[in-house]
């Protein structure tokens, strides 16, 4: 499947401030998809300096020379994917696996987590990413509105319900519990609607011989040819598309837009 995907975040500040911003916002090549064309773009910053990080990720730094009233980041491009039933492998990265066990204040598991874990666990680390797969997406709603960037995996497990970015941290906690490394991942996926209100997050976990799956809670399913995975981290707050600080600014404005659409392919 041929994806085509425009993300524009837009920040404005009163009066102007001084920012500096780490972009997360080009995929990169996987087995699951490759990048036909894309474009990072930036007006109110300067975004001189790129890099990969430890997990793969590209990274552009953005920095304004000045106060600015207004920062437009857009990212646009053409990504064709496939279907591996959610397998990535082992892709090449820096970082050991054995990092991905590290809790985070918003992937810390409590003892209700840690007790469905353990009713999830089976003979084999694939069965048993599939059953905590299958039994969050049936014990947690996905209710829009109900949680914040700040809530906690604990938080939304006891709450039963919440967004794809509190599937993926529960998931991430009881995954961790059990001794298998897992981390977020965030990106895109082709709806019936064309205008996305977000990116979307799931998580991906490391099964011995096979390598990193990805698992969507959310969605009850491992990632398809509709999904492009754009970054991943430890948690929500290390993979964001967008991370920065600012300096000024009494007041802030956000507004984010992402459309996703399939493309025919000739």
């Amino acid at each position: 499947m041929r994806i085509a995907v425009s993300h524009t975040t837009s920040y404005r500040s009163d009066p102007p401030s001084r920012a500096i911003q780490a972009l997360r916002l080009v995929p990169p090549g996987l087995r699951s998809q490759k990048v036909l064309a894309w474009e990072l773009r930036v007006e109110g910053a300067e975004a001189g300096l790129r890099y990969t990080d430890a997990f793969g990720n590209q990274v552009a730094l953005a920095a304004s020379h000045g106060p600015v009233a207004e920062v437009i980041i857009t990212a646009e491009g053409v990504v064709e994917t496939q279907d591996t039933a959610g397998v990535l492998g082992f892709p090449a990265e820096a970082v050991v696996p054995a990092v991905c066990l590290r809790e985070t204040p918003l992937t810390a598991p409590d003892a209700a987590i840690r007790a469905f874990a353990v009713s999830c666990r089976r003979e084999t680390a694939l069965a048993t990413l599939h059953a905590l797969l299958d039994g969050l997406h049936e014990a947690v709603a996905y209710q829009p509105g109900t949680t914040a960037s700040s809530t906690t995996a604990a938080s939304a497990f006891a709450a039963r319900q919440g967004v794809c970015q509190d599937h993926a941290h529960i998931f991430i906690a009881a995954a961790r519990t059990l001794g298998l490394p897992a981390r977020y991942a965030t990106g895109y996926l082709v709806t019936d609607q064309a205008q996305a209100p977000a990116h979307h997050a799931w998580a991906e976990a490391l099964a011995p011989d096979i390598g990193w799956i990805g698992f969507d809670p959310a969605n009850g399913q491992c990632p398809t040819e509709r999904y492009i995975r754009l970054a991943v981290g430890l948690d929500a707050l290390e993979a964001a598309p967008v991370r920065g600080v600012r300096l000024g600014g009494a007041a802030e404005w956000l507004d984010v837009r992402v459309a996703v659409q399939s493309q025919s392919q000739k």
